[in-house]
Parts: structure tokens; C-alpha cells; sequence
């Protein structure tokens, strides 16, 4: 009885719980009031009775349910709507992220809205053209159009000017005048300066030169300096590309020469070398410039080579084949694409690779060309088959077997003149090896070589052979390859091995014997030898090399011998002579450590290493010339184009 009483009186509260929430619960019409000072848009959603004062209690504004959290927290006010009211939910999703992107467009706006009035009037103030930033741009600008051999008037396209703008704001681009008349000039004059003072810090240098003649068919005459710095840098500078009216004669050649060295302040004596095509006015110029000591260019010796020994019936029937079926395909891009698809077809697939064509000029075009026919000729019978036209092109079993003899002979040669061409290595103490591994190897009748093959072959090594056959080459090579520490006497006839060491030896007395001259006349005998002293006690400090130390106890009796003595510098010679050095070593490297262990050995390092083997720096003159005197730029004075040359390799 008890148990049913209390239970009675329970179900009796609950019941009255119910009614009293019931009569707290809004009813649809009720009007709800929205939170103060709520800026979560869940609120849109959401507000309190107006009988809630204090407003404590959430009401959905949707279901009219009481919804529970605490004060200005609105994780659960999201929950509900979307546990409840899945449309609802999505638009207030999409209501908070339209908020959030314009509070960050607020927020930006007052970020500009608070700069000071003097960085809003600085923003837009243009650079003084006598400022240190509008000079660092206009330098930047004019560099861009040398190294790069744009046009002057690039300073005027529009697209141009719009790219700088965007950059920096406050530069105005100088006007194309200004640019011209004051901005070169200026830049030329102070890149000739450092060439000048980088030229005059070596005591040998080597050049080569050539003759060019522009778009207008103005003539220029390219000159370009080769030398080693003190840090053993080999360095190559073109000096001019300058106009050259007068005619191409052997003593007009001579004359602008001499006077071009002598406009840079070069002492005449001191160049070792010049190397030149085998134009026969250049060898007149330089027979007439105090015989001064001249090297083929052996890109052009081994490209006449190759020509002389070609220039048999067959070869040039087949290489005029090799002609016409390049040709053809370059007149015709419907060709080019059936080549394309043929060479698609083959099995197994053809390398999507054009035709070369041959460039007489060009080194070693010919066998380029030869070699892509080979390749191709599957897909290249196959498409001129295809045409009427071209049927009569299609190469014979005959020519195929003369192209595959000629280019088994051709082509080891082509990586030796691309090797010997750089500018920044010592190349020409590569020749005397060059030569013999040619004579031993590379052109030597092998197994499986045709007859043909073995008639190119000999033609090309009887032509160099008779070519650098000549006594003063051969002096000069020899020189460079004794000084060379990977050959030394390697490649030097046995017979002429003590000659070109007594040679040597006198050289580098006379070295020694000029050097001391100017050092001794102002001063005293004492002070003299205490001065002489000097000098030589840097390179033996210099202990961190890596010789033996054999090599460093016997350097010091050379040391205190006396430094013009005879005896001393054959000493030293031999020293050097005995020490080993790998065939990968980079000779200047090795010259760099050991400098001060073969001082005077190193000075003869210094005035052959830097010889170059070929005249492509003039030829790399000449296609920098060719850029810059275009046909949108035919107008421009010779003074100017060497100005844009110079600046154009030198910057």
C-alpha cells in the first residue's frame, strides 16, 4: 500500500513538472528576442522569451525547443540545427563563411586606411634620376639589353615598360635616348676599365682574330685576348670587333692588329701566339708583325682534312644523295610529316629526329648530316617511295654502304674539335697528343675498315701530318706540351727531348734575366739582393702542397743558388720533369699548388698553357655580332656594334 501511495505521488510530480515546462515552451506566434550584443550568425536562428530577462534560456527558433549551452557559446546552437533542421544548417554554413571573407576584406581595407600620410605620398613619388635605386634599376636595364643583345628600343615596348611598372612603381624607364647617349657609354667605360686592368695584371697573353662581314656587308675585324691570372684562372676577353674598311690585305691586316694592341696598351713583346684560320692574308699579317709566332686553327686544319680526303667519286656522289634528300624535306613540311609517321611505324620505333643540314662553314656538318641519313633510312625510303617526285632520291644499296664507310671514318673525330674549341682549359697542349693518338689509334687501318674507309683515313692523317710538319709548330707544341704536367716529354720525339729542355731552360733564363732588370736599377746592391730575398721566401712557406718531401729538401738548393744562374733553373726543370701527375688532372689546378715549388717553370706555364688550339672565340665573336646587327637592327654605326659586342661577352 505504502509502495503504490509513493508511486502515485511521483507520477503526481512528474505530470506537474510537464505542465509547468509546457507553459514555459513558446508557442508558435510568440515573438523571440534576439541576444544582446551576439554577433555569431547562429543567432539568426535562435533567440530568448521576452519574459527571459537575463537571458538564460536558448529557444530554437525553428522547433520552438529549449536548446541548452552556456553564455556566448554557440557549438551546440550549430548542433542542433544540423541534427534538426538540415536546410537550415547549410545556409548557416554559408552565412558564416560570407562573414568570415568580409571581415578579411575589413580587416585589409583598415589596414590601408591606418598608413600614414607620408608612406601614402611616398608610394607614389617617382625615383630622382639622381638617386642611388633609379641608377641600380637603369643599370639593370641596360645590362639586360647588352647580355641578352635585345634591341635598344626595348626600353619603349610597351610590354616591357608594364613588367619594370609592376616591379617597382616609382621608376620611370629612361627614354631610349638617354639610354643610348649616356647609360652605354658610361657602362662601356667602366667594363673597359676592369678588362684593362685584368689584361695588364698578366705578363703573356695569347689572341686570335678574324675578319666578318655583317648583314650590311660592313666588314669587322674581331680581336679576342687569352690570358692566366694570378690565380691560374685561364681568361678570355674580346677586346673589339672593329670596323675594317680598308682592304683585306696582309699589311692593312698587320697594321689594324698592331694598332689595336696598341690602343689597349699591350705590349707586343709579350704575345706569345695568334691563332688564325689559314687565310693567307692573315699569314702575311702576322709574318709582317716581327714574325710573330702563328698557329693553324685546328678546327679549320681538320675540316679541310676531312675535305681533302673525301673527295673521292663515290663519296661525293653519295654525299650529294644525302643533299638532295635533306633538302627535300626541308622544303616540305607534308614530307616532314609522313617522316614523322614513318619513322613511328618502324620496328622498332625510328628516334623523332629532323635532318641536319650541312654548313660548309660549319666544323664537322657534313658527317652530322651523313650520320642522321644512316639513321633514318628506313623511314626516309619509305616516304620518298610513297612520292613520285622522289622516288629517284631513294639512296642505293651502293650509296648506303659508301655514306656507312665514309662515317665509320668521320666520325671519332667530331668530339676532338668540339673538345679543343673551349675557351676556359688549356687546349692547345692537347694537340701534340691528339695528333698521335690519331696516328696511332683513331686513324688507323683497323679490321673491318673498307677500302674506302682505309683511303679516307689516310688522306685526312697525310694532310695533318704535312700541316703541323712545320719547325716553328712543332716548337710551340712541344713548348706547351713540356709545361703541361699530365705529358710533359710524353709526346715529344726522343730526339728533340734534350733540345726543347735547353730551349726551355734559355727562356726561362731570359724570363728571369727581364724581370730582374727593372727590379735592381732604382735601387742599391744590398738592397737588391734583400728585396730578391723576398720574394722567395712566399712560395716556401707555402707548405700545405701536396709533393713529396723529396721534392721540398731539394727545392732549397735552387733556392739559394743564385736565380739567374743556369744551373739552377735545369735543376729545377728537372725536378719538375720527374714528378708524376695523372691524366685527369686539371694542369692550372696542379700549377696553382705547385707554384711555389717550380717558380720558374711556372712562368713558362703561364705563357703557353694559355695558347688556344682553335679560333672559335673569334667565331663565337662573330655570332654575338651577328645577333646584335640583325635585320630589325641593320641601321646601327659600327662604333655602336663594337660597343654591344664588348659589353655583350665582357659583362
Amino acid at each position: 500500500m505504502e509502495e503504490n501511495v509513493t508511486e502515485q505521488g511521483n507520477s503526481g510530480t512528474n505530470s506537474q513538472q510537464q505542465d509547468e515546462q509546457q507553459d514555459e515552451q513558446p508557442t508558435q506566434t510568440e515573438e523571440l528576442v534576439h541576444k544582446r550584443g551576439g554577433t555569431s550568425v547562429a543567432w539568426m536562428w535562435f533567440g530568448f522569451k521576452k519574459t527571459d530577462t537575463d537571458q538564460t534560456t536558448v529557444v530554437c527558433k525553428v522547433c520552438r525547443c529549449t536548446v541548452p549551452t552556456t553564455d556566448s557559446n554557440t557549438t551546440n546552437l550549430f548542433y542542433h540545427l544540423r541534427k534538426n533542421h538540415d536546410k537550415e544548417y547549410r545556409e548557416s554554413q554559408r552565412e558564416k563563411a560570407a562573414k568570415a571573407l568580409s571581415s578579411n576584406v575589413d580587416v585589409e581595407k583598415k589596414k590601408l586606411q591606418t598608413q600614414t600620410l607620408q608612406q601614402a605620398f611616398t608610394r607614389g613619388t617617382p625615383y630622382s634620376h639622381t638617386s642611388r635605386r633609379w641608377k641600380e634599376i637603369t643599370t639593370a636595364v641596360a645590362k639586360h639589353i647588352c647580355k641578352d643583345m635585345a634591341p635598344i628600343y626595348t626600353v619603349e615596348k610597351r610590354g616591357f615598360c608594364e613588367l619594370v611598372q609592376t616591379l617597382d612603381p616609382r621608376y620611370e624607364m629612361p627614354s631610349r635616348k638617354h639610354l643610348n647617349k649616356v647609360v652605354l657609354p658610361a657602362l662601356y667605360d667602366e667594363c673597359r676599365a676592369k678588362v684593362e686592368e685584368e689584361i695588364h695584371k698578366g705578363m703573356f697573353y695569347a689572341t686570335t682574330t678574324d675578319m666578318w662581314s655583317s648583314r650590311t656587308t660592313h666588314p669587322y675585324m674581331s680581336l679576342t685576348i687569352h690570358f692566366i691570372d694570378q690565380a691560374w684562372n685561364l681568361r678570355s676577353r674580346c677586346l673589339q670587333t672593329s670596323y675594317f674598311p680598308e682592304d683585306h690585305t696582309g699589311q692593312e691586316i698587320a697594321r689594324g692588329l698592331s694598332e689595336a694592341l696598341e690602343s689597349w696598351g699591350l705590349n707586343q713583346d709579350h704575345l706569345v701566339c695568334v691563332t688564325t684560320d689559314n687565310a693567307s692574308n692573315n699569314i702575311l699579317a702576322l709574318e709582317l708583325m716581327n714574325e710573330t709566332t702563328r698557329l693553324q686553327c685546328f678546327g679549320h686544319r681538320l675540316h679541310l682534312a676531312i675535305g681533302r680526303g673525301v673527295k673521292v667519286h663515290q663519296v661525293e656522289r653519295a654525299v650529294g644523295v644525302c643533299k638532295k634528300i635533306v633538302a627535300a624535306f626541308s622544303n616540305s613540311w607534308k614530307r616532314r610529316r609522313e617522316l614523322a609517321k614513318a619513322q613511328a611505324e618502324q620496328n622498332p620505333p625510328l628516334p623523332r629526329h629532323q635532318l641536319i643540314t650541312e654548313t660548309p662553314t660549319r666544323w664537322g656538318s657534313m658527317q652530322a648530316m651523313v650520320e642522321r641519313v644512316i639513321e633514318q633510312e628506313k623511314a626516309l625510303s619509305q616516304v620518298l617511295r610513297a612520292d613520285k617526285k622522289t622516288r629517284h632520291l631513294v639512296p642505293t644499296w651502293q650509296d648506303m654502304d659508301v655514306l656507312e664507310s665514309m662515317n665509320k671514318a668521320l666520325s671519332p673525330l667530331k668530339e676532338f674539335t668540339d673538345a679543343l674549341s673551349g675557351e676556359l682549359y688549356p687546349s692547345v697542349s692537347y694537340l701534340k697528343p691528339v695528333l698521335h693518338l690519331f696516328n696511332n689509334q683513331i686513324l688507323k687501318h683497323q679490321d673491318g675498315d673498307t677500302e674506302l674507309t682505309t683511303t679516307i683515313k689516310e688522306g685526312i692523317l697525310k694532310y695533318l701530318n704535312e700541316k703541323y710538319d712545320d719547325k716553328k709548330t712543332q716548337e710551340l707544341l712541344d713548348m706547351a706540351s713540356l709545361v703541361d704536367p699530365r705529358f710533359k716529354t710524353t709526346y715529344i720525339k726522343q730526339e728533340r727531348v734534350d733540345y726543347i729542355k735547353t730551349r726551355a731552360a734559355a727562356q726561362l733564363q731570359k724570363l728571369v734575366a727581364e724581370q730582374a732588370e727593372p727590379e735592381a736599377a732604382p735601387l742599391p746592391s744590398a738592397a737588391t739582393a734583400r728585396d730578391q730575398d723576398e720574394p722567395e721566401e712566399v712560395p716556401a712557406k707555402k707548405k700545405k702542397k701536396s709533393l713529396s718531401s723529396y721534392f721540398k729538401t731539394a727545392a732549397k738548393p735552387s733556392q739559394a743558388a743564385p736565380h739567374s744562374s743556369r744551373e739552377s733553373i735545369e735543376n729545377e726543370l728537372n725536378l719538375y720533369l720527374l714528378l708524376d701527375a695523372g691524366p685527369d688532372t686539371d694542369p692550372l689546378e696542379w700549377w696553382k699548388k705547385n707554384e711555389g715549388h717550380f717558380p720558374h717553370v711556372a712562368k713558362l706555364a703561364r705563357k703557353y698553357l694559355c695558347i688556344p688550339a682553335t679560333s672559335s672565340p673569334s667565331e663565337r665573336a662573330f655570332s654575338a655580332s651577328g645577333n646584335i646587327v640583325s635585320c630589325q637592327r641593320s641601321a646601327l654605326k659600327p662604333a655602336r656594334v663594337d660597343q654591344l659586342v664588348f659589353l655583350a661577352l665582357n659583362l
